[in-house]
C-alpha cells in the first residue's frame, strides 16, 4: 500500500477510537495484532496480542481512565507510520489528572495495523495512579 494509504488507515484507527467503535477497531487492525505499551506501575503497561488483547486492552482502559487522545502529527515511511500526538485524563481510582505527549510506531500491512508500540509519559500516568500511603 501506499504512504499516503497507510497513514489514512491509521487516522481512521484513531477516529474509530475516538467514537468508540470496537468493530470499526476490528477491521482496521490484524488478526494477530502485537500492541505493547512500555512501563509498569500501571493498569495499560505491558504486551498484548490478537483481537483478544485489542479487546482487554480497550475494557482495562475504561475502567481505569478518562482520556481524551488527539493525534497531532502523521510521519510515514514504508510500512511504518509514527503518529505524534498528546493526551489527558483522569486515573478513576486516584481521580488524579494527567497530561501525556505520546508517539505511536505503528506498522501497516495490505491495509491493517500489525504493530503498535506505544511510547507515553509513563512517569505521568504513573504519578497519576499512584495511590497515596495509608
Amino acid at each position: 500500500m501506499s504512504v499516503e494509504k497507510n497513514i489514512q488507515t491509521v487516522k481512521n484507527f484513531f477516529a474509530a477510537i475516538g467514537r468508540g467503535d470496537r468493530e470499526a477497531l476490528l477491521a482496521l487492525v490484524a488478526e494477530d495484532i502485537e500492541w505493547i505499551i512500555a512501563g509498569k506501575d500501571w493498569p495499560l503497561a505491558g504486551t498484548r496480542h490478537g483481537h483478544a488483547g485489542l479487546a482487554d486492552l480497550l475494557e482495562t482502559a475504561s475502567k481505569s481512565m478518562e482520556t481524551s487522545t488527539e493525534p497531532r502529527e502523521f510521519v510515514a515511511q514504508g510500512d511504518r507510520v509514527l503518529v505524534i500526538g498528546f493526551a489527558q485524563g483522569k486515573i478513576k481510582a486516584t481521580n488524579r489528572t494527567f497530561e501525556d505527549n505520546w508517539i505511536f510506531a505503528i506498522t501497516v500491512r495490505d491495509g491493517r495495523l500489525t504493530n503498535i508500540r506505544e511510547y507515553v509519559d509513563t512517569q505521568a500516568l504513573a504519578r497519576a495512579a499512584q495511590m497515596d500511603a495509608a
